[in-house]
């Protein structure tokens, strides 16, 4: 299926967008890759994707008992940077990843920390559960990113921040060819390099307050935005 993203002055960008069969026979490939990479994923993505995972916890506004969650919790890398009187929840697809989420959380010796093998696209928690959402390098990740980001906003509380960083699809032409062509590749190690931000940008009942480049030659994008209505 083929649906219309949006450039980012309001022309049409035709972007595919897999059938629900499709969907879930990508999202089986993705939990396989990552089972996969569970074993290297902090050596690289850690020194590389670090910095960009630091800047978005830190700007998560989270009071006294604020209930934060991560999409897309991984190994665990973001556990050590939530102050201690958050509570957080964190969920992944791969079992592979969330046992080693498991091993560093028990090595911190935190509280008030809970991880769970869900699928983004379909968040087994109310509506307005949280106070803030974070969502790192899973939105180029995902089968179905525009779900994800209804999820999102369905189970953050109104006024709710929420903090998603990405690489996405470069608005400089001659790189953007380069990551449709590459894309197929980079699917094999478990996301997309021709992702539109307009997937994060136009989610309804989420307001963008804050952009910024992160990370190695500023290529990742840091994105806050709030849940109005």
């Amino acid at each position: 299926m083929v649906e219309s993203a949006g450039d980012s002055e309001g022309r049409a960008v035709a972007t595919n967008y897999p059938t629900a069969e499709e969907a879930a026979i990508e999202s089986r490939r993705v939990e396989r890759v990552y089972s996969v990479l569970a074993r290297v994923y902090d050596g690289f993505f850690d020194w590389a994707l670090g910095p960009g995972r630091r800047r978005a916890v830190a700007r998560l506004p989270i009071r006294p008992g604020d209930r934060v969650l991560e999409i897309g919790v991984g190994t665990g890398l973001s556990l050590p940077l939530f102050p201690a009187h958050a509570e957080v929840t964190g969920i992944d697809i791969s079992e592979a990843m969330l046992d080693r989420a498991v091993a560093r959380l028990e090595s911190l010796g935190r509280t008030g920390i809970s991880l769970r093998r869900m699928d983004a696209r379909s968040l087994a928690f109310p509506e307005a559960s949280f106070d803030h959402v974070l969502a790192p390098y899973v939105i180029s990740v995902v089968p179905e990113p525009e779900k994800v980001m209804r999820e999102i906003r369905r189970v953050l509380k109104p006024g709710g921040a929420v903090v998603v960083v990405n690489h996405f699809r470069s608005e400089w032409l001659p790189l953007r060819l380069a990551e449709r062509a590459l894309t197929p590749l980079s699917q094999w190690v478990g996301f997309r390099l021709d992702v539109p931000t307009e997937v994060v940008l136009r989610a309804e009942g989420l307001e963008t307050v804050h952009i910024e480049r992160v990370n190695l030659l500023g290529l990742w994008r840091l994105i806050e935005m709030r849940r109005v209505g």
